[in-house]
């Protein structure tokens, strides 16, 4: 049965990108302030009552003119140079707090963009794999929902190259936003990043980056052409190319996921590393990827569009989304826990710093990301109800988000973020782009791969 994308659908997409990109332009063009533009809005904040934080700042200004009049003194009778240090401490102490302020005002926009770019990049990859794994364990449910990971993987080529291309560009026109390690006075007084230039470089960043890219798109492009061309075959000939080529993407896919998240996330915190972060982000990959495909499936069934796909097929990918909630949690748990317990201090102050500054996201991410989906996936029979999945699914997808932010917004902004235009446009922008690429894909070859040797069995797929 052929798709094609509704003009509502599309000019949806649109309006979301426009809007989107006008805030985030706004976002960029706003964040361009000076020190004494930082220091003016810190102390007129101060005086109508700020926040703990710009509370700081009206103290430091307090003591500042103190310590102005200290040193006066000083100078006039020659003595008392503990109150010269103290002062020059003092001034100091401000200088540190108005560039905190205005290097997190700087790099917000950068990071609200490339955690969006990297949300939804992460969302098709991990649909890739997913698919990968159904054509390498000749899975019999999945053939009628193969075409719908299609179409979400169509957007990994151009999502996963803007994606690269924001984290290029903080480092080149823009001043190291995102990565410090592209910072070369930073490297320059860091003996521990100078240890890691031979990786963290930004020629090798890029590089590493186009040959993961380079080899999921591949993949996706033969798995794509072997699969339209099984529906015309005689034999399956074409259905066994892809199995193939399905188990050597599934061995090139586990080392460049782990590669990539040490790169494209991990490296953020250059001082700071965990051996399981790789399968941490992959787990939180997967959950997103297989809520994705549920979600997209249920709106193409309530078109009539997929009609033998049943109540089976949806308990099925609810189970996903289940398990891989559990397996999420327990990587997190394994990685905080022994972070936690061993409470090495670089290793520890990765988790300090979260629960101290971004505690609200920090928990609520937990919350949503293995109690709640606990609860309302737990019980069998509401995974075959779709507004249960729907919900649920919103939720994960919520708190994965928060989950990519936790990560890359502490080493960016510190203790200044928020919600706001940068955070809420940039992922406008790029659910436009997702829904666009995504629906016209799957506009573009029928929805049932007819001629797949399980379909039959995906057809009665009864559980």
């Amino acid at each position: 049965m052929e798709y094609k994308i509704s003009n509502r659908l599309r000019l949806t997409a649109i309006i979301l990108m426009v809007v989107g990109a006008i805030g985030v332009s706004y976002s960029f063009y706003t964040s361009h302030v000076t020190f004494e533009e930082v220091e003016n809005m810190l102390a007129n904040e101060s005086h109508h009552g700020g926040s703990n934080g710009h509370g700081e700042t009206e103290n430091h200004q307090a003591d500042e003119t103190s310590s102005h009049d200290t040193h006066a003194a000083v100078d006039a009778h020659g003595e008392d140079k503990h109150a010269v240090g103290n002062s020059h401490e003092v001034v100091d102490e401000h200088t540190k707090h108005v560039n905190h302020v205005m290097h997190a005002m700087h790099n917000r926009p950068w990071s609200a963009f490339y955690i969006a770019a990297f949300f939804f990049m992460m969302i098709s990859l991990g649909v890739l794999a997913f698919y990968a794994i159904q054509y390498a364990s000749q899975a019999g449910w999945s053939p009628l929902l193969l075409r719908v990971m299609e179409g979400i993987t169509a957007y990994l080529f151009p999502g996963a190259l803007i994606l690269l291309a924001i984290a290029v560009a903080s480092g080149t026109i823009g001043h190291y936003n995102i990565f410090v390690w592209m910072d070369p006075d930073v490297v320059a007084h860091d003996k521990l990043i100078q240890g890691k230039t031979g990786w963290l470089n930004i020629w090798g960043f890029a590089i590493r980056g186009l040959i993961f890219i380079g080899g999921w798109s591949l993949y996706r492009y033969f798995s794509r052409k072997f699969s339209i061309a099984q529906d015309k075959a005689d034999d399956n000939k074409n259905f066994k190319k892809t199995f193939r080529i399905s188990a050597a993407f599934l061995v090139f896919f586990i080392y460049t996921e782990s590669m990539m998240s040490w790169d494209w996330i991990m490296s953020v915190d250059p001082h700071w590393f965990s051996t399981l972060f790789g399968w941490y982000v992959f787990a939180g990959m997967m959950v997103c990827a297989v809520t994705t495909i549920a979600f997209i499936a249920l709106y193409l069934k309530t078109k009539g569009l997929l009609p033998k796909v049943n109540d089976s097929h949806f308990h099925d990918l609810a189970k996903f989304m289940f398990a891989f909630s559990i397996f999420w949690t327990y990587l997190w748990f394994s990685q905080f826990m022994l972070i936690w317990y061993s409470n090495i201090p670089e290793e520890v102050t990765y988790f300090v710093t979260r629960i101290e500054d971004y505690k609200l996201p920090f928990f609520g991410m937990l919350a949503m990301n293995f109690i709640f989906p606990l609860l309302l996936l737990m019980n069998s029979d509401y995974k075959r109800i779709p507004w249960f999945i729907v919900m649920t699914g919103i939720v994960i997808l919520a708190g994965h988000y928060i989950d990519v932010f936790n990560m890359i917004m502490p080493a960016t902004v510190g203790d200044q973020w928020y919600i706001g235009v940068p955070e809420i446009c940039s992922m406008l922008f790029f659910a436009g782009l997702f829904i666009f690429i995504v629906f016209t894909a799957l506009s573009k070859a029928p929805l049932t791969p007819t001629r797949n040797p399980f379909v039959k069995e995906s057809e009665h797929f009864h559980y």
